[in-house]
């Protein structure tokens, strides 16, 4: 059961239990920073115009790639 949790994912993308860990924290808080920046952005239209689809822009291409 924990092997499943914590180790069958990460291999079946090629990476260790750690490596996972770092990209996916890295994902998790670019994302939230996006979120962020859209937040603001709806607030006040003249901010962070890009920030966002350009941050989901970047990792959609980087977990596209990973795949390969």
């Amino acid at each position: 059961m924990l092997g499943r949790m914590f180790v069958d994912h990460p291999h079946s993308v090629g990476e260790s239990y750690l490596d996972h860990a770092r990209v996916a924290t890295r994902f998790g808080v670019t994302l939230v920073a996006a979120g962020g920046a859209c937040l603001v952005h709806a607030l006040v239209p003249g901010l962070f115009r890009t920030t966002g689809s350009r941050a989901i822009e970047r990792l959609h291409r980087e977990m596209i790639a990973r795949r390969h």
